[in-house]
């Protein structure tokens, strides 16, 4: 007799799935081990945030395009020095007259100051200009792109979790299904082979009954393996060792299908794509400044405070001071450079036109991407209704032509075909849930609320 969905919670029938998963043994269900705790949806995601490659290198590059943007702003204050040195020369023979020392040993090297001299300043370094602040600019763009970039990765990431997540209730929703369908089979193999023995069929009916039940079983362990292939998929993501037993947690009801407005609204403030290529479009304007101000003049000052003198100490022999400062400032006016800040101008600027093309392609795709998600969301959610009509509908001519057989007025192949329409509606349903949670996890990915 076909079995009915509130016959799967049967303790015989449980039984008999968990041998057929392999759950327990043969000596009875006593020896079962016990089950694992549920992982839920978060948790799978975050596991898979932890152990995918893919998305830690785009957590390492986000990282680094920070600490770029914060070297580059670090780069615009003054820098700080202690220089010491140590300098002796060897002298040529001769004395001159000079330095603190009054009369002193000449040095043989005419560019150095004295026989010993000795260097112990702080230095104060700066340098002003248009490129400095350029590129804290673009750093800051890069830095503003690597992070939307982390989201896109994550949000790929999520989706291929939540994706595996549904594909393991689906096949297992399968699998069950074909547990039922081949108790099914093997009941009316049975039936046909007493209605032979009492002469009310031909052995036709059985042949086709064995088929229908041999068909069962290779489907059945075609179910098995595609159940262990998606827990082993998402087992990969999550474990050290795919092979660490797991389950997940029953889907659930589905969420409602938010309105097109909200949809809309929630993708163009959340959208990373559309702020990585805003970052990338505002690094490429920086990039065009930053090219520019090579035509522009460099300011930079020197403050140094400290000795520069034959002893190292405070003051000379005759009390003369040693410890001072200096100021310097350096106006460097670019004059001649062949051309090349010209062709680094038009370089940029050609870049920066691709980014608009990015910019507005990333929109109109987005847009795209709304309106075909939405649609199919939509539809699908509008087929569940459908589909569970249609199983009911299948559960009943089964039921019908099961009896008319066991009254002698249908055929074989009409319950075969009852059988195989009732298997292919409830397959169908089991598909058309899963597409519609992934289909909104897909909108919940697009409006940033997964």
């Amino acid at each position: 007799m076909w079995l009915r969905k509130s016959d799967l919670h049967h303790p015989k029938l449980v039984t008999i799935v968990a041998l057929a998963m392999g759950v327990v043994t043969v000596a009875g269900a006593q020896n079962a081990p016990p089950t694992p705790a549920p992982i839920s949806l978060s948790e799978a995601i975050r596991r898979a945030q932890s152990n995918e490659p893919i998305f830690a290198a785009s957590v390492a590059t986000q990282k680094i395009s920070t600490i770029d943007s914060y070297l580059a702003k670090a780069a615009l204050l003054p820098s700080v020095t202690y220089h010491n040195q140590m300098l002796y020369t060897q002298p040529n023979g001769q004395t001159n007259q000079g330095g603190q020392g009054g009369t002193q040993a000449a040095p043989i090297f005419i560019a150095n100051n004295a026989v010993h001299e000795y260097v112990s300043q702080a230095s104060i370094d700066e340098t002003i200009g248009l490129k400095q602040f350029a590129d804290a600019q673009v750093a800051s763009a890069n830095a503003a792109r690597a992070s939307a970039e982390l989201e896109i990765s994550r949000r790929g990431l999520v989706f291929a979790v939540v994706n595996l997540y549904y594909q393991i209730a689906a096949t297992e929703r399968k699998r069950s299904l074909l547990v039922e369908a081949l108790q099914e089979a093997a009941s009316f193999t049975d039936l046909t082979q007493k209605r032979e023995a009492a002469r009310d069929v031909a052995h036709a009916d059985v042949v086709k009954a064995q088929l229908q039940q041999q068909l069962r079983q290779r489907e059945l362990s075609d179910a098995d393996v595609a159940v262990i292939k998606a827990r082993l998929e998402l087992a990969v993501l999550l474990f050290p060792d795919p092979r660490t037993p797991y389950s997940t947690e029953p889907s659930g009801t589905a969420p409602t299908l938010p309105t097109r407005e909200e949809v809309n609204r929630l993708a163009s403030a959340n959208s990373p794509e559309i702020r990585s290529a805003l970052a990338e479009m505002q690094a490429g304007n920086a990039a065009v400044t930053s090219a520019k101000a090579a035509y522009l003049p460099d300011l930079a000052f020197n403050f140094s405070y400290g000795i520069d003198a034959p002893q190292f100490a405070k003051n000379g022999p005759d009390g003369t001071k040693n410890l001072g400062y200096s100021i310097g400032a350096t106006l460097d006016i670019p004059v001649w450079d062949w051309l090349s800040t010209q062709k680094r101008v038009k370089q940029s600027e050609i870049q920066r036109e691709v980014d608009k093309v990015n910019l507005t392609a990333t929109q109109r795709r987005l847009i795209a991407t709304l309106e075909e998600a939405y649609v199919e969301a939509a539809a699908l959610q509008n087929q569940l209704d459908l589909l569970e009509q249609s199983a009911r509908t299948a559960e009943e001519s089964l039921r019908l032509t099961k009896l008319r057989y066991a009254a002698g007025e249908s055929t074989a192949l009409e319950v075969v075909d009852a059988q195989n329409s009732y298997l292919s509606t409830e397959t169908s349903q089991t598909d058309g849930i899963a597409r519609f949670q992934l289909a909104l996890a897909g909108l919940q990915l697009l409006t940033g609320t997964l």
